[in-house]
Order: structure tokens, then C-alpha cells, then sequence
């Protein structure tokens, strides 16, 4: 799927390395492939979150609470650093879509990544479950 996009060898790799670990259900490469100063933009926060622990915490959970989560369609940039990824998944009974905008530099690590997800009801049960989980982690309690 990767292959016919334009872009960066080190982004192509990045991407491949992704998908590969979506497909696993273990993100735990994902630290290598981010940039120490990545962001993050939440489809329920208004200010994004910074730096590559936070990030990297943030994309593991959802991870868990994504069921029968696929991706659809990628969408290239010219310069092939800025993709778009469709996907569906369902959260409890709620099924939902939504768009994984991911922006990478020339090395191939993740700059940016921003979720959008509709419908509401599906990015209402995201955020509640998100919080649920997140809460602990963020107050130093984990569960």
C-alpha cells in the first residue's frame, strides 16, 4: 500500500514500520519513531500534547481501546512528509471513522500527529474511555 506513495525513503520506512506494528497490536517501537518535540492533537483537546513520552503514552492507549480497528485509504502530501490515513474502529458499540494526519521530518520521525473522528457519539465514547484510562497514568496512579 505504502509502496505507491511518494515519499522519503526514511518516511516510507517510518510507515512501514507503523503499520507493522498497528498490525502486531505492540507499539513499542513507536519511541524510535518519534521526535522528541512531537505533538500530538487530540480530537477532543483544544491545545495539542508535547514531546515524545507524552505522545507515545497517548497512541498505546488508544491502541487498547480501539476495537476491530483498520486502515482504509493513505494520502500523500507532495513532498511526501504529510500523510493521511482513514481508518474505522469501534469503542465499546460505537463504530466510528476517522483520519490519522501524521507529519513526519526528512529522518523519518513523527513531527505531528493529529486524529479526527466522527460521529460524535463515537468521539464521545473515545474521550471517556481515553480519560478513564489516562487519568491514573497522568496523576502518577497507575492502576
Amino acid at each position: 500500500m505504502t509502496a505507491s506513495l511518494n515519499m522519503p525513503p526514511a518516511v516510507a520506512e517510518a510507515l512501514g514500520c507503523w503499520h507493522a506494528m498497528i498490525a502486531a497490536g505492540d507499539l513499542g517501537q513507536l519511541p524510535e519513531l518519534l521526535h522528541p518535540q512531537a505533538l500530538f492533537r487530540s480530537p477532543m483537546a483544544f491545545k495539542p500534547y508535547a514531546g515524545a513520552p507524552m505522545v507515545n503514552l497517548i497512541l498505546n492507549t488508544v491502541l487498547t481501546v480501539f476495537e476491530d480497528f483498520a486502515y482504509h485509504r493513505e494520502l500523500a502530501s507532495a513532498d511526501g512528509l504529510s500523510l493521511v490515513l482513514e481508518f474505522s474502529a469501534k469503542v465499546g458499540e460505537r463504530e466510528l471513522k476517522g483520519i490519522d494526519m501524521i507529519r513526519f521530518d526528512e529522518e523519518g520521525k513523527i513531527v505531528e500527529f493529529e486524529v479526527m473522528i466522527r460521529p460524535m457519539s463515537g468521539l464521545q465514547a473515545l474521550g471517556e474511555e481515553m480519560a478513564r484510562r489516562l487519568a491514573p497514568l497522568l496523576s502518577g496512579k497507575a492502576p
